[in-house]
C-alpha cells in the first residue's frame, strides 16, 4: 500500500489530501484541495456556509467518492477505498445532525458502539440467547465512556429523554467508544445552549492529549479555542493556513466573513 512522503519534517501525518476536488452537476464543491493535519494536532476547518466543508468531510470519510486527487490516512493510500476501511485505520466522525436509537438507552446506544468495536465478537445467534450484561467488556467500555462525556447519570434513560445537547454528548461518546485515533467533528455545538456549548468545548479540548482532532465550527471563538491551527475553505478551495492569531489578522479571511455577513444580513 502507498506510503505519503512527509516533506520538511519527521512527524507522521495523519491526513494529507492532494488536489482533492469534487462537483456535483458541474458546480465546484471542492477545488484542488491540498491539506496536510499531524498527528496530534487540532485543527479548525472553517468558512462560511457553502463554502464545502461538509463536502470535504464527506471526501475524506469516504462516504461519496471523489473526481480526482488522492487522500491518505496515517501514511495509508485510502482514495478508493470504503468507509470501514477508514473506520479500521483510526477514523472517527460525528455529523450535524444526532443520528442515535433513540428507544434504547444512553447505556444500550453505548454497548452496541464498543461491542461492534471488538473484533471477536460472538456470533449474531449466540449472541441473541445471550443476556447482554455478559459482555463484561462492552458495558465496561460504555460505562467509561458515559463517564467521559458526562452522561454517566443518565445510562439508563432512554435517548428520547435527553436533551438536545446531551444527544449530542452522546454522539460524541459513541464515536469515542470505537477508539479512534484521528476524531472529525462536524459542527459538534450546533443548536447548544451557551452552558451546554461550554461543557462540549471543554469535553474536546480534553480529548485533544489522545488524539488527532478537526472540527468544523461556525462559532469562530470556539474554533480558535480548541485549535492548534486553522484551514479557511471558500467557494471550495482553502485560501488561507495559520495559527488562530494568524488567521484572526488575515485582512482575505476578514473580507470573506464581512461579505457572508453582509449577505446573510
Amino acid at each position: 500500500m502507498k506510503k505519503t512522503a512527509i516533506i520538511g519534517s519527521n512527524q507522521m501525518q495523519a491526513i494529507t489530501l492532494k488536489g482533492v476536488s469534487k462537483s456535483f452537476g458541474g458546480i465546484h464543491a471542492v477545488t484542488d484541495v491540498d491539506l496536510e493535519v499531524d498527528v496530534g494536532e487540532s485543527r479548525a476547518l472553517i468558512g462560511p456556509n457553502g463554502a464545502g466543508k461538509t463536502t470535504l468531510y464527506n471526501l475524506i470519510t469516504g462516504e461519496i467518492p471523489l473526481d480526482k486527487g488522492e487522500i491518505f490516512l496515517f501514511g495509508h493510500d485510502l482514495t478508493r477505498q470504503p468507509v470501514q476501511k477508514r473506520i479500521q485505520l483510526g477514523m472517527g466522525r460525528t455529523y450535524q445532525m444526532s443520528n442515535l436509537f433513540m428507544e434504547l438507552t444512553v447505556q444500550e446506544n453505548l454497548f452496541l458502539a464498543a461491542w461492534k468495536r471488538n473484533s471477536v465478537s460472538p456470533s449474531l445467534l449466540a449472541t441473541l440467547f445471550r443476556p447482554w450484561k455478559r459482555f463484561t467488556e462492552p458495558w465496561g467500555k460504555a460505562l467509561k465512556v458515559a463517564q467521559q462525556v458526562g452522561l454517566e447519570e443518565k445510562f439508563d434513560v432512554p435517548c428520547s429523554e435527553l436533551s438536545h445537547g446531551e444527544q449530542r454528548q452522546l454522539e460524541l461518546g459513541i464515536t469515542l467508544a470505537h477508539e479512534p485515533k484521528i476524531l472529525l467533528l462536524d459542527e459538534p455545538m450546533a443548536g447548544l445552549s451557551a452552558k451546554e456549548r461550554s461543557f462540549m468545548t471543554q469535553l474536546i479540548m480534553s480529548l485533544k492529549k489522545d488524539m488527532t482532532v478537526v472540527i468544523i465550527e461556525h462559532d469562530i471563538d470556539v474554533a480558535f479555542a480548541i485549535a492548534d491551527k486553522v484551514s479557511v475553505l471558500h467557494q471550495g478551495s482553502i485560501i488561507a493556513e495559520g495559527s488562530p492569531q494568524e488567521i484572526q489578522a488575515n485582512p482575505l479571511v476578514q473580507e470573506i466573513y464581512t461579505l457572508s455577513r453582509n449577505s446573510n444580513g
